[in-house]
């Protein structure tokens, strides 16, 4: 009798195990994400709105595609792990003309660098894979309604 509560228990901690892991690994993010960043003082054109449910599911983009956390210049990040604003590292607004910097260390300190980089650099392989992917500011920063 006791055997028969222990494989019962046994059988429903796995159960809760295996429903825990499809509940972890189904959770794909928010559906839609406004890029509003609070690095900028004032945004000078509309905040774009990322459709995470197109970028990660239709199209199948790789969550590390976007998002990363660097180890010895290898992304460590995996799914499952937390997700942190881009401005947690990524903390100024965009890099100054002067003292002049590298495209990498643009991307590594500045949010606008980082964030055109990596969304118009893959639009603009997209596109020459022929595929439609918006490039020119207007197509994600749409003008706001008067």
């Amino acid at each position: 009798m006791r055997s028969k509560k222990v494989l019962c228990l046994l059988v429903a901690v796995c159960f809760g195990l295996v429903m825990a892991g499809v509940a972890v690994a189904t959770d794909k993010g928010p559906e839609t994400i406004t890029m509003d960043s609070k690095v900028y003082p004032k945004h000078k054109k509309s905040l774009v709105t990322f459709s995470h449910q197109k970028h990660n599911v239709d199209y199948k983009i790789a969550c590390d595609e976007c998002h990363h956390v660097y180890k010895d210049g290898k992304n460590v990040w995996k799914e499952g792990d937390d997700v942190g604003k881009c401005s947690c590292c990524h903390s100024g607004a965009k890099a100054p003309k002067e003292p002049k910097l590298s495209k990498a260390e643009k991307i590594k300190g500045y949010h606008y660098a980082a964030i055109h980089e990596n969304c118009k650099g893959c639009h603009k392989a997209a596109k020459k894979d022929g595929k439609v992917a918006p490039t020119k500011c207007a197509e994600c920063h749409p003008k706001a309604a008067k």
